[in-house]
């Protein structure tokens, strides 16, 4: 365990020692990788949305014994019960509190006078100036690199738009992997990087080995932006699954998709109400078309068969293009200290040019 070798109003605003994120990823950050990054000085976040109320009461409370660092957890704000997963951080005291879409300002303010930090993820400075506006403590870009959700902005020319909107901690996240991309985004006025497929691939990860070799065998072309899978823009592997469902018809998807619809309702104990109200609040928020909204359910579901279940057959493995350059399965705590020591070493080499 290294000292802190890089002190950023990011790592000042969580009391972490280094300013690197491990993103909340569905079906992959779970209680073992966040304790694993927490433990080795980074912020790590469970991701909640693939849990239900009570899964993931029970897994604040397993990294709660597991470490004594802090940790976040990821949450929906459109959710149905997006308030009572807030009470839930509130009531354990979970230090930080991320949101994939904005939450709303009531949400924000409640959980600042909890002395929890607020980071919503933002897709475009506008986003950035909304939530700052509202309370925000910090926030996380991605650019279109990422995996997952993203968008067509690529993170060096997103990060310095979001950088000139806003003056709280801006994490960049998106195409980061080593020291170097740590040292580029510190250089570009970032307070840390936020990493999801890099985390991925690590020993603390629960994703079945067969899988994480399929990454590993994946070249710098081996991703895809698709909106097949859930009518969203989604990065990942391009396996022979996605390249079938990229070259199917919406009218042959309809019945997969009631049938995962249907597996998903039995994995998250939801009722049909409370699917259809998280189906008005998605629709609402995100400006979903109803076409858009039934495939919406395909995400947890095929994401689950690939990284839970070591299906790719049947599963989707979202990844950055990153996964093009990784080659190690390292421990979460070899990972962090590699690159803070890596990003050190290249600030101070580049601060030499200086007269």
């Amino acid at each position: 365990m290294i000292e802190q070798l890089i002190k950023t109003p990011f790592t000042e605003l969580t009391g972490v020692r280094h300013p690197i994120v491990q993103t909340g990823m569905g079906w992959v950050s779970g209680p073992r990788l966040v304790t694993g990054t927490a433990n080795a000085g980074g912020l790590g976040i469970l991701a909640s949305a693939t849990m239900s109320f009570e899964e993931l009461e029970k897994a604040i409370l397993e990294v709660k014994s597991r470490t004594d660092q802090p940790f976040g957890v990821n949450l929906r704000a459109d959710a149905a019960d997006a308030g009572a997963r807030c009470d839930l951080l509130i009531k354990h005291g979970v230090k930080v509190a991320s949101f994939a879409l904005a939450p709303k300002q009531d949400q924000i303010a409640k959980l600042k006078d909890h002395g929890i930090v607020v980071m919503p993820s933002i897709g475009a400075a506008k986003h950035a100036v909304k939530v700052a506006a509202w309370g925000a403590d910090a926030v996380m870009i991605q650019g279109g690199e990422g995996g997952g959700h993203t968008g067509p902005v690529p993170t060096t020319l997103l990060l310095p738009t979001v950088l000139d909107a806003v003056d709280i901690p801006v994490i960049a996240a998106g195409g980061f992997f080593d020291g170097r991309g740590l040292a580029a985004a510190l250089s570009y006025g970032a307070a840390g990087i936020g990493m999801g497929t890099r985390f991925l691939l690590t020993q603390d990860s629960a994703v079945p080995d067969a899988v994480k070799e399929l990454y590993l065998r994946t070249d710098l072309t081996g991703t895809v932006v698709t909106a097949k899978v859930d009518g969203m823009p989604h990065r990942m592997l391009r396996t022979d699954l996605v390249e079938s469902l990229e070259e199917t018809s919406a009218l042959r998807r309809m019945g997969p998709t009631m049938r995962r619809t249907m597996e998903f309702k039995k994995d998250s104990g939801m009722s049909w109400a409370a699917l259809l109200k998280d189906g008005r609040a998605m629709k609402k928020a995100q400006g979903r078309t109803l076409g858009q909204m039934a495939l919406a359910a395909n995400t947890p579901t095929m994401l689950k068969s690939g990284l839970v279940e070591g299906d790719t057959d049947a599963g989707v493995l979202a990844s950055g293009q990153v996964v093009g350059v990784i080659d190690d399965l390292p421990t979460c705590e070899a990972l962090i200290e590699r690159i803070v020591v890596r990003a050190a070493d290249e600030l101070k080499r580049a601060s030499s040019y200086l007269k």
